[in-house]
């Protein structure tokens, strides 16, 4: 039985991984400071091949312990988001760069290191990106995602670029353009939208979680390399996913002449790295937005489904 260290593992993307993991049979170690409580892991609490482990990604003599324990460590622990990093900076370079730097120096030759990442490092881009393209992070968060990247690649780790996710999770969030356009639109009959012709691809979280699957079992092909994971099939502007909302729920979308996203996302991105190796997104925009209008319906709005 494979061991899988999974820091951040009580968050949006962790807790759907570790339940993938654990119904795969491995032996799964949840390290997370469970900021947000607990609810997101409840229902796997009892599965005899889970462990807990309430700490900080920071504390370097205890995750230490715990690396040298796992074959395979996922790091999801992170600050997420330009205004969450801006918020408090301090901590968004000793979670988002410091830390990994001290859990990388611990691995050995035969341990797998999976970082995610962000297509955020790539700034302001007008082709199509690859990996290859020059990253350019115009945000704290950018850049320390893109220095932690950098970090691990010197370990043969597995660096994946998300592309923008959504959907519904044990540890939902509501401070993701999707998800947070069909929460408002549901509760307030209206929307303000700024940049509306920017461009984006997007990628359920459920698929997230299935590229990192996806890492571990073809990590002989990946290690030491970046992917962009994302779905070309959904890449839309913001306007087109509000279009398409709208033929489910009927609000007011008004066209914003002011704002702007600090990140500059406006680009398209080539999947075609980790498509040859055979990843498939198996989820549409369509199905995912069905599922968040059907559970913003009834679910009432609390201050820990949003990081900021």
């Amino acid at each position: 039985m494979q061991r899988v260290l999974v820091t951040g593992g009580a968050g949006y993307l962790g807790s759907l991984l570790t339940y993938e993991l654990l119904s795969m049979g491995y032996h799964v170690t949840i390290f997370d400071r469970l900021t947000w409580g607990v609810n997101s892991i409840l229902p796997m609490v009892s599965n005899k091949n889970l462990e807990v482990v309430k700490a900080d990604v920071r504390d370097a003599e205890k995750v230490s312990n715990f690396i040298a324990k796992n074959d395979i460590t996922v790091n999801l622990a992170a600050i997420v988001g330009y205004p969450a990093c801006d918020a408090n900076p301090w901590e968004a370079m000793s979670v988002n760069v410091d830390s990994v730097r001290s859990m990388v120096s611990e691995l050995s030759t035969d341990q797998l290191f999976i970082q995610a990442s962000t297509g955020s490092s790539y700034g302001k881009v007008s082709e199509i990106c690859t990996e290859e393209t020059p990253i350019n992070p115009l945000t704290l968060y950018g850049r320390t995602k893109s220095e932690a990247e950098k970090v691990t690649l010197e370990k043969s780790a597995i660096s994946l670029r998300f592309a923008t996710v959504y959907g519904i999770s044990p540890r939902m969030r509501l401070d993701l353009f999707i998800n947070d356009l069909v929460n408002f639109t549901l509760k307030q009959g209206f929307y303000v939208m700024y940049e509306a012709n920017a461009s984006r691809t997007f990628l359920h979280a459920k698929d997230a979680v299935a590229s990192i699957l996806f890492a571990v079992t073809h990590s002989q092909e990946m290690k030491g390399q970046v992917f962009n994971v994302g779905d070309a099939a959904q890449n839309y502007t913001k306007l087109q996913v509000a279009t398409l909302l709208q033929e489910k729920v009927e609000f007011l979308l008004h066209l914003a002449e002011v704002g702007s996203d600090r990140d500059q996302r406006d680009y398209d991105v080539s999947y075609e790295k980790i498509s040859a190796l055979g990843y498939e997104a198996q989820h549409s925009l369509d199905s995912g937005l069905e599922e968040l209008v059907k559970l913003f319906k009834v679910m009432e709005e609390n201050s820990v489904y949003r990081n900021v």
